[in-house]
């Protein structure tokens, strides 16, 4: 069901057979994957870690374990848009990423839009002091838990 959001497919977070689940968040970049996952109610978004994203085979392997060990039962992928709406090259990149991660796992994998969400990420983490050095290590992770708390959001809705 997708809710007449342009930005997402699929269920909605939570809604798959009427149960509460965990929910892992992927803001796919060409350099670092940053990862967030749900707590098991699907309310809050928590950062996870980050994943180099290349190669790309090694981090679809990861991927497929992290859905195992975390018994994931959803998957949100960020796709970045441009301010007007429209999809560039990144947006290309990271629908490709989605058409080879449904290859490798058998959970659903939704999209949903991620404008701005490295931003808010930085700001994030400049607002809680955190130092430069470790800002870059924490960005990925932050930005997939700012989109992932937005989509769970959405979906209580």
């Amino acid at each position: 069901m997708n809710h007449g959001n342009p930005f997402t497919t699929g269920l909605a977070a939570g809604s798959l057979f009427g149960a509460a689940m965990r929910i892992l968040g992927i803001d796919h970049g060409t350099k670092r994957v940053g990862l967030a996952l749900s707590d098991e109610t699907g309310t809050i978004a928590h950062p996870l870690q980050f994943l180099s994203a290349e190669p790309a085979a090694k981090l679809l392997q990861r991927l497929k374990e992290c859905v195992a060990e975390r018994k994931v039962e959803e998957i949100v992928v960020g796709i970045p848009r441009n301010m007007n709406g429209t999809y560039g090259p990144a947006a290309e990149k990271a629908r490709a990423f989605v058409a080879a991660l449904q290859q490798v796992v058998t959970v659903p994998v939704q999209t949903w839009d991620e404008r701005l969400t490295t931003v808010q990420a930085h700001r994030v983490l400049i607002e809680t002091g955190m130092r430069r050095e470790k800002r870059k290590e924490r960005v990925d992770q932050t930005a997939a838990a700012i989109l992932l708390q937005s989509y769970l959001e959405h979906a209580r809705r």
